[in-house]
């Protein structure tokens, strides 16, 4: 077994506000192995939104402005995305992968030394049905950004690939969140999908996962993103907020919007879904409040769907997919786990396509 030392370096956020929430330590406790835990040495963690909106306290009802990852005003009983307080200090990053070092009594000693990815959600395994019972890794219970983790041994999976960990580390939040959206809508290869926001982390995932399901897919970005979104292979790529989306889309026949950005363009994309059209949504960084004719919503019998937390399959499956060639990695940049702050600052700021990824 690998000689685990008691103390990490760690970056620990303390309560919620601006980046300068978060702390850095070079003393912080290794976590300890209980029974159905298993211990990684974290080769890298991806950034998402839910540790940006966490922090900030984005989630809570007073918010109604889009994300941008600065301190907020907020309520203090609803800052998280179960609408419940968080404990501090705590330890985010839900994008792990590393080497399992450490198994409780009651795990596989078998699986030391291989490598790992953790499950962003982790549930009540006496329930594991039970959405009310399942906290997220970085929230509930403490993440990736240190040099060692903990997870419970049922939400970790072994994955062979020759991938680096910086590009592995770019598929679990993204890529299941992605995956999550398009088993809600039930997405097949009848399905045309517009996908606003294609070029961030989710975005591109869901470029990859529709077209793995032979579904035709419409891309939309800022163009001066269009060359990198391409390289997902989606059908067409729109630009981000076309003067006349139905115009810009010509004869296509949209029957399902996966959405991440929400927005002032909101009601445009809910207008161009064929009837019996799907709508789901996993985010909105441009803005949670939105305008819905209902009308259009009943009289064209549309289906919404929100997507957060997901079947216990859908992690299982993204690994599958990766140890099968079936993905590709997007990896923007990676920045020393010392420079979380920065690399979130990037982040925040939207400029790059695809994931950033810390390493300790």
């Amino acid at each position: 077994m690998t000689d685990i030392p008691t103390t990490m370096k760690a970056m620990v956020l303390k309560g919620h506000g601006d980046l300068d929430a978060y702390e850095w330590h070079e003393d912080w406790p290794v976590p300890e192995v209980g029974p159905d835990d298993v211990l990684i040495k974290v080769g890298a963690c991806g950034l998402n939104n839910t540790d940006v909106n966490t922090r900030s306290g984005w989630y809570s009802k007073a918010v109604d402005d889009g994300t941008t990852g600065g301190a907020l005003e907020i309520n203090d009983d609803d800052p998280t995305w179960g609408g419940r307080p968080l404990s501090f200090p705590r330890i985010q990053g839900a994008d792990v992968v590393g080497r399992v070092v450490a198994v409780g009594a009651n795990g596989d000693p078998g699986i030391i030394g291989k490598r790992a990815m953790v499950d962003g959600w982790q549930r009540d395994w006496s329930d594991p049905g039970n959405m009310d019972k399942t906290g997220y890794f970085g929230s509930e219970r403490d993440g990736g950004y240190a040099e060692y983790t903990s997870a419970d041994r049922r939400d970790v999976a072994v994955v062979e690939s020759d991938l680096s960990d910086a590009e592995l580390a770019t598929f679990q939040c993204s890529y299941a969140t992605a995956e999550g959206m398009l088993v809600r809508a039930n997405v097949t290869e009848k399905d045309t999908v517009l996908i606003p926001g294609a070029s961030g982390g989710v975005g591109g995932a869901l470029i990859q996962l529709a077209k793995r399901r032979n579904a035709r897919v419409i891309a939309m970005a800022s163009e001066a993103k269009h060359a990198d979104v391409a390289k997902s292979n989606p059908d067409r790529i729109l630009p981000r907020s076309p003067d006349n989306l139905r115009a810009a889309l010509g004869d296509e026949k949209i029957t399902v919007v996966a959405d991440v950005v929400g927005g002032d363009g909101w009601p445009d994309l809910i207008d161009i879904l064929e009837r019996g059209g799907r709508y789901t949504c996993s985010g909105a960084i441009a803005g949670p409040m939105v305008t819905l004719d209902l009308r259009t919503f009943y009289l064209r019998d549309l289906t919404f769907t929100g997507s957060t937390v997901n079947p216990p399959h859908v992690f299982r499956d993204i690994v599958r997919y990766i140890e099968r060639g079936e993905l590709e990695p997007v990896l923007a940049a990676t920045y020393d786990l010392s420079e979380l702050r920065e690399a979130q600052a990037a982040f925040i700021a939207k400029k790059h396509t695809g994931n950033i990824v810390v390493t300790p």
